[in-house]
């Protein structure tokens, strides 16, 4: 019985994070400009992609270009690209960033034609630094704790997103920084990246699931070290220490990082988009319970899957020895 309230517990959130399968995105307005973080189908080698995008990113103290997001086109469709852009507050969590990151989360959340989602930094040598303190600093005692609870609550709901995203790091991403790349399903980072959560040096804790995450990423008694310790590790001793999935030497324009996660997302991209959200939920779901639960949270995922069109496609693409074309039905 307790198998089967579970199982229905779980159709439910799936039937949620499905709804609305043909609405349109309504980001028009927080779009790029110019192609920032397209494709270059008549010159696809990278050297060239990464010029392009150096050479177009723009920097502005204008509240409405804290966040850029571009829903990616061509061969492309499908990836979505979230970009930090506050160069002169290093990206830092501000209350107007909270805001525009919960809209365009919960736009995301309710497309059905993104596939994955790329969360990266539009400012050279810097991800995230964290909490705005100049911010934090005019707020009444009061407001303090709404206001971490409206962040904490803001990266579980981008860890939440039923589809993959990848944290490309190409900076530094410290305390709420590096909690926000907690979330993500991958971490990629440039070997120069600085990482930690160094919230002690302010007589503070982790307040937006540091605690939570990092453990489970590599480990209570390594998380336990960075933490108390405020340690921050560069790419390369992340990458050994699990924290992040990839790290890669940094190129000119600064996006090593990002250009390794679009290549990521265009490996996720061909495979059928209703089993890869169901892979995440079954991981993610299972991953917090003993086997047994964790085997029918499996089982309740995978008959989602097994009426699908994209399904059966898969099956006639095998026979037939061509590539699958899944629509996501």
């Amino acid at each position: 019985m307790a198998g089967l309230v579970r199982r229905r517990s779980l159709l439910q959130a799936f039937r949620a994070c499905t709804a609305d399968r043909e609405r349109v995105c309504r980001l028009s307005a927080l779009c790029f400009s110019s192609p920032l973080c397209g494709r270059d189908h008549n010159a696809p080698d990278k050297s060239s992609f990464a010029r392009t995008r150096a050479a177009v990113r723009h920097y502005s103290s204008d509240p409405k270009d804290d966040l850029r997001v571009r829903y990616l086109d061509g061969e492309d469709a499908g990836i979505v690209v979230v970009g930090l852009n506050r160069p002169k507050a290093k990206n830092a969590i501000s209350k107007n960033l909270v805001k525009m990151m919960y809209d365009a989360v919960e736009d995301i959340k309710k497309n059905n034609k993104v596939r994955s989602v790329i969360l990266c930094s539009l400012v050279p040598g810097i991800f995230c630094a964290g909490a705005d303190l100049k911010e934090r600093a005019k707020m009444h005692q009061s407001e303090v704790g709404p206001f971490v609870s409206k962040a904490r609550a803001l990266i579980t709901e981008l860890g939440n997103l039923p589809m993959p995203i990848i944290a490309a790091i190409d900076g530094a991403a410290l305390g709420g920084g590096l909690e926000m790349a907690l979330a993500c399903d991958i971490r990629i980072a440039a070997n120069s990246a600085k990482m930690g959560l160094v919230e002690a040096k302010l007589a503070i804790i982790p307040g937006a699931g540091g605690t939570q995450r990092l453990p489970r990423a590599i480990g209570v008694s390594l998380a336990k070290e960075l933490i108390f310790a405020a340690k921050v590790v560069d790419g390369i001793e992340a990458c050994r220490l699990g924290l992040v999935n990839h790290s890669v030497e940094q190129n000119e324009s600064g996006d090593a990082a990002y250009l390794r996660a679009l290549e990521l997302s265009r490996e996720i991209n061909p495979q059928g988009p209703i089993a890869v959200r169901m892979a995440k939920l079954a991981i993610n779901q299972g991953i917090e319970v003993d086997l047994s639960t964790g085997l029918a949270i499996e089982e309740a995922c995978y008959s989602q899957v097994i009426p699908t069109k994209d399904r059966l496609e898969g099956l006639a693409a095998f026979k037939e020895k061509r590539r699958p074309h899944f629509k996501g039905e």
